[in-house]
C-alpha cells in the first residue's frame, strides 16, 4: 500500500526503607539515585545477584521504597514509577530512570484523573495510587534465535539513501528489545551490564506486559494540549483514560487549534517523502517512497487526520519525543502509537487546544 503521508522528519528544538540503593547502582550502572543519598549506604549484594538475571530482577522487585520524586530525580524508584505509569496507560515516553519533563506531565495527568492535586511530583498519595498495581515492575526475557535474526539495518541520514532500502528495520538487537519493553537502550544495557545479547541469554527488563487494558468502548475522543505537548484519550464525560507525551510542529508547521477527525489507520505504512512539503528539504531531493519498518519516518503506525497530509503516528527516535519539533504531525513512541490505535478508531474527534 502506498500512502501519500506528509513528510514528517524530526528536527531538533531541543528503589521496606530503600535498603539496596547501591545494589541497583551496580546492577544498572547509572549511579546512586538522588533518594539514595538521603539514607545510609549499605553493602553491595553478593556477586551472584549482580550477574544472575532472575536474582537481579527479584532484588529490584524487593524494593518497596516510596520516596518523593520530582523533576531531576534519577534511579530505581523513578524507573519503578515509570513502569507503573506506563502500565496504567499514562506513558512517560521511554522508561529511562530519569524524571524528565515528559514524566512530570504524565504524572500530573495521572494525579488529576485519580482525584489528586496535579503537582507533577510523586508524593505519598501518588505512590499509593500507583501501588494499586501490585505486579512486579521488573521481569526477565530470554533472547531467541528469532530475535537475533533481525533483520538489522543501519538507517542512513540521507532520505534518498533511505529510499533504496527494502525495509526500515531496527539497527541493533538492543534497539529492538528496548522498544519491545518501552525502555531506553541505555537503561536496557545498564541493567544488563556484562550480559551478552545472544540467543539463550536472559535479560532484566521492565515488565510492561502486565499493564491493564482499557475498558472496551469507553474511549470516545482525543484531546491534544499544545502547550503541554500531551495527547489524552478521554471518555464521554471528558475524563482522561490515557495520556501520552507527543512532539508537535513548530512555527513553520504549527499544529492548528480546533477539531479534526481520524480518517484512516495504517499499520506499517509506506511513507512518501515529498520535498515540496518539507521546508528544510534539499533542492536535490526528489519525491520518493520510504518502505515500512519501525525506523520509517512515521514509525509503525499511522492514524490519518482530516487535515491533508497530517497524522498521528510513531517515531524512530523515541528518546527525542517531546523535546523537538516536527514538520507538522503528532509523534508518539511506536508502542504508544500502537496502543492509541487499539482504542481510537476512524471517526474519532481530535480536539487540539492551546
Amino acid at each position: 500500500m502506498f500512502l501519500r503521508l506528509r513528510s514528517d522528519l524530526m528536527m531538533s528544538s531541543t528503589w521496606r526503607g530503600f535498603a539496596m540503593p547501591i545494589a541497583f547502582a551496580l546492577l544498572a550502572g547509572i549511579g546512586v539515585s538522588s533518594e539514595a543519598r538521603q539514607v545510609r549506604r549499605t553493602a553491595a549484594p553478593p556477586a551472584a545477584s549482580q550477574t544472575d538475571p532472575v536474582a537481579a530482577a527479584a532484588q529490584l522487585n524487593a524494593s518497596k521504597a516510596t520516596p518523593p520524586l520530582a523533576a531531576g530525580s534519577r534511579g530505581p524508584s523513578v524507573t519503578r514509577a515509570q513502569i507503573l505509569l506506563d502500565r496504567a496507560w499514562f506513558s512517560p515516553g521511554e522508561i529511562d530512570a530519569s524524571f524528565s519533563t515528559n514524566m512530570r506531565r504524565t504524572v500530573a495527568a495521572f494525579q488529576a484523573t485519580n482525584g489528586l492535586a496535579a503537582t507533577g511530583r510523586i508524593d505519598v498519595a501518588t505512590w499509593q495510587a500507583l501501588s494499586s498495581d501490585a505486579a512486579p515492575a521488573f521481569t526477565t526475557y530470554t533472547l531467541t534465535e528469532g530475535d537475533l535474526a533481525g533483520p538489522f539495518t543501519r538507517t542512513p541520514a540521507d532520505m534518498m539513501e533511505r529510499a533504496k532500502l527494502k525495509s526500515l528495520d531496527y539497527e541493533t538487537i538492543q534497539e529492538a528489545i528496548a522498544e519491545r519493553f518501552h525502555m531506553s537502550e541505555k537503561l536496557l544495557v545498564q541493567l544488563n551490564r556484562g550480559r551478552a545479547f545472544k540467543a539463550g541469554s536472559q535479560l532484566v527488563v521492565a515488565d510492561t506486559a502486565a499493564g491493564r487494558p482499557l475498558e472496551p468502548g469507553k474511549a470516545r475522543s482525543i484531546q491534544i494540549d499544545k502547550s503541554e505537548r500531551m495527547l489524552y484519550v478521554v471518555d464521554a464525560q471528558a475524563r482522561v483514560l490515557a495520556a501520552f507525551p507527543v512532539s508537535i510542529g513548530g512555527p513553520l508547521d504549527p499544529l492548528p487549534i480546533g477539531r479534526m477527525k481520524i480518517t484512516n489507520e495504517v499499520k506499517n505504512p509506506v511513507f512518501t517523502y515529498d520535498p515540496a512539503l518539507i521546508k528544510s528539504a534539499r533542492a536535490s531531493d526528489s519525491k520518493t517512497d520510504i518502505q515500512p519498518g519501525p525506523n520509517n519516518p512515521v514509525g509503525n503506525m499511522w492514524l490519518g487526520l482530516t487535515k491533508p497530509h497530517w497524522g498521528i503516528h510513531g517515531t524512530p527516535n523515541p528518546s527525542r519525543l517531546g523535546r523537538e519539533e516536527t514538520n507538522g504531525c503528532i509523534h508518539l513512541t511506536n508502542w504508544d502509537a500502537q496502543r492509541l490505535a487499539s482504542v481510537a478508531k476512524v471517526g474519532f474527534v481530535v480536539d487540539v487546544r492551546e
